[in-house]
């Protein structure tokens, strides 16, 4: 893969074979003149985890502290009493059985779906549609609730899901380059914390193998792992 003279320059400045601190992470990510718009910055996480086994499919959703940078469009199904409290909670979208019916139809414009208890019966039949996508809702991950008013709520301040890949791997966003350095490293920090919080105890030796800070157009920053 060919890489501009924005990535060579900004991959001259990480030294070879160091493990960086979050903080000298953060910092020399900013200093990178990597792409003219706000890159999103991601933790990538390797993991010593085995997915097909259910204990070790490490999978949550946190509400980072400095929000992600980012607006979400939240779509709620739902039916009732519980279409109104939506509304007034702020989500963009709100509907029942016509919504997902627009959904079979190819309309995807929102970013999260949050549903009661139930509509997951008539959600589950879009399995083959949503899963692929990654918009499922799922209990763990609080988009399946009774409670869609603190759902909606959670989501506009800054939730993120994360779920770890086949591979091991679990890549999720902590916020946008335009954040201060403290607020990068407190939305790490706090990613971290969740991700350390979910290890199983069936996995034998180091848990962690590996951690990289990148942002959208930069290399990976390699960071210590103690």
């Amino acid at each position: 893969m060919k890489h501009g003279k924005n990535y060579k320059a900004a991959l001259e400045m990480i030294e070879k074979g160091k493990e960086y601190t979050v903080e000298e992470a953060v910092a020399l990510l900013k200093k990178m003149n990597t792409a003219k718009f706000d890159e999103t910055v991601e933790a990538c996480f390797n993991l010593n985890v085995d997915p097909r086994h259910a204990d070790q499919l490490i999978r949550g959703a946190i509400v980072l502290p400095n929000g992600t940078g980012r607006s979400q469009k939240v779509l709620v199904v739902t039916q009732g009493a519980k279409e109104e409290e939506a509304k007034n909670a702020g989500a963009d979208y709100v509907g029942g059985k016509e919504i997902l019916e627009q959904i079979k139809g190819g309309w995807f414009d929102f970013d999260v779906i949050v549903a009661t208890p139930d509509m997951m019966g008539e959600l589950g039949k879009l399995g083959k549609i949503l899963g692929p996508k990654g918009l499922m809702p799922n209990p763990k991950t609080g988009t399946v609730t009774p409670n869609v008013a603190a759902a909606i709520t959670e989501i506009k301040k800054g939730k993120v899901t994360y779920r770890v890949d086949k591979d091991g791997n679990l890549n999720v966003l902590i916020g946008k380059k335009s954040f201060t350095e403290a607020a990068l490293v407190e939305n790490y920090n706090a990613m971290y914390n969740a991700v350390m919080k979910a290890r199983p105890t069936t996995v034998k030796g180091a848990y962690v193998q590996s951690i990289t800070l990148a942002s959208t157009m930069s290399p990976g920053v390699s960071l210590a792992l103690n």
